[in-house]
C-alpha cells in the first residue's frame, strides 16, 4: 500500500503520514525546521512546500525512501532516491558487503530479505535448518516468514511454536502498520491461519528480553536468539529494503552443535543439508 492522495495530493499524503506517525502539526514543524502555520497551509492546501521542505518533512516523519518518492510525486517533483536492482552494477559494493556479512555469520544461520521477508541471499548454515522443508516453500521468491511458519515448512520442528509465531506475526503486523504495504497486511493475515492460537501468557522459555527459537534438530534442539539489522544510511530505496535476519546461539549447546556443523566435510565443503535453490 502506498499512501497518496485521498485527500488531494501532497496536502492529503502529508496529513496521512503526519496522523499515522502520531505526530502535531508543531512537533513536525519544530523537526523539519519550519512553522506550524506552514504545515497547516500544506494540509489545507493552501500552500506547495519547495523540493527541500518535502525531503525535510519526509525525514521528520521517517518515511521510508520508496514513500518519500511518492510524496514528491504528489507535490509535483522528480523522485529523490534511486531504486537500483540488486543485480546492478553501481550495487557491486553492497552485494559484496552483503555476501561477507553472511559468511562472517558462518556457522551461524543467517538471512537477507526484501521488505516483504522474500530472500535475496542466504548462508549454508541457515540451508542446513531447512531439511525436509516442502519443495514449494523453497522455489523462488522464498519467503522466510512463511517457510518458517507453514505446517510443510519448518513450524513441524518449531518447540514453541504458538508464543514464536506470534512473535514473528506481531513484528510484521508492527511495520504494515507503521509503513502501509499491502503485501505484509495479506501475509500477516495467511499467517495468522496457519499457526496455532495465540498463549494467555509467556511461557517458561521466554527470556525476558527476547522469545528464543527451539528448533527440533536431528536427536537435538536448537536454541536460537535472532537480531535484525538494515542499512541505516542508505540512499537506494532497494538498499534501504534490505535486512539481515541473524540466528544466534541462546546457549552454550546450540553454540556447539552449529560450530559442529559447520565444520567442512572431507573435500573443503561445509556440511551442508539442503542445496541453495
Amino acid at each position: 500500500m502506498t499512501i497518496t492522495s485521498e485527500r488531494g495530493g501532497i496536502a492529503g499524503a502529508l496529513r496521512e503520514w503526519r496522523e499515522r506517525r502520531g505526530v502535531s502539526q508543531l512537533d513536525l514543524a519544530v523537526r523539519a525546521g519550519t512553522t506550524q502555520r506552514h504545515v497547516s497551509f500544506i494540509e489545507s492546501g493552501r500552500s506547495t512546500p519547495g523540493r527541500t521542505m518535502v525531503i525535510r518533512l519526509a525525514e521528520s516523519l521517517e518515511m521510508p525512501l520508496r514513500e518519500r518518492n511518492v510524496l514528491l510525486l504528489a507535490a509535483g517533483y522528480a523522485p529523490a532516491y534511486p531504486e537500483a536492482r540488486l543485480d546492478a552494477p553501481e550495487l557491486e559494493p553492497v552485494r559484496t558487503a552483503l555476501e561477507g556479512v553472511l559468511r562472517g555469520h558462518h556457522p551461524y544461520p543467517a538471512v537477507i530479505v526484501d521488505r516483504h521477508g522474500d530472500l535475496v541471499s542466504a548462508n549454508d548454515a541457515f540451508w542446513m535448518l531447512t531439511e525436509g522443508v516442502a519443495s514449494h516453500l523453497l522455489a523462488p521468491p522464498v519467503n522466510i516468514p512463511r517457510l518458517l511458519l507453514d505446517p510443510q515448512g519448518m513450524a513441524p520442528r518449531i518447540i514453541n511454536l504458538d508464543v514464536w509465531a506470534w512473535h514473528v506475526i506481531d513484528h510484521i503486523r508492527q511495520e504494515a502498520a507503521r509503513n502501509p504495504d499491502d503485501r505484509l497486511e495479506t501475509l500477516v493475515n495467511d499467517l495468522m491461519r496457519l499457526v496455532p492460537d495465540r498463549p494467555r501468557q509467556p511461557g517458561p522459555d521466554h527470556l525476558g528480553f527476547a522469545v528464543p527459537l527451539r528448533l527440533r534438530f536431528g536427536d537435538g534442539e536448537l536454541r536460537l536468539l535472532t537480531t535484525l539489522t538494515h542499512f541505516g544510511t542508505a540512499v537506494d530505496v532497494t538498499v534501504a529494503e534490505l535486512r539481515m535476519e541473524a540466528f544466534l546461539p541462546a546457549d552454550a549447546t546450540t553454540a556447539s552443535a552449529l560450530a559442529e556443523l559447520g565444520q567442512p566435510v572431507p573435500g573443503g565443503a561445509p556440511r551442508k543439508r539442503h542445496q541453495d535453490p
